[in-house]
């Protein structure tokens, strides 16, 4: 840091670039900057899992059925989709959702998966949707 012209600034210098601080430093320090981290989780748009949520909803589909349980599991969980309430059918029990921006009914069949399975499938969706709905 120098002072200029009545005024601080800042100086920034690769290792390489640096020898000694200038003559008119008032104060230096050294900083690493990290290395990008692309294990970090990727962070979904709620949004974009919404119109995803709604277009499976729109179209049900047996074989996609749990992954539309874990993507509402996920909405509910960014406080984008609203539990009304639950019915049982025979041995089946199903959740009543609507969406907090007035989004219509839903009615999504509780599967009562073990953690690791919704695990697995919210690993699944989050690479379909970073895929398909950047």
């Amino acid at each position: 840091m120098i002072e200029q012209e009545g005024k601080l600034v800042r100086l920034d210098f690769s290792e390489a670039g640096w020898s000694e601080s200038p003559p008119n430093a008032i104060g230096y320090w050294k900083t690493t900057v990290p290395v990008p981290d692309n294990n970090k989780p990727t962070i979904l748009d709620a949004d974009a899992m919404m119109r995803y949520f709604e277009q499976l909803s729109e179209a049900p589909n047996h074989a996609q059925d749990k992954f539309r349980f874990v993507l509402g599991l996920l909405l509910l969980q960014k406080k984008r989709l609203r539990l009304e309430g639950s019915r049982r059918e025979e041995d089946l029990e199903f959740l009543r959702l609507s969406g907090t921006r007035g989004e219509g009914d839903f009615e999504v069949r509780d599967y009562q998966l073990a953690d690791e399975e919704i695990q697995e499938l919210q690993s699944n969706l989050t690479g379909q949707l970073t895929q398909e709905w950047k």
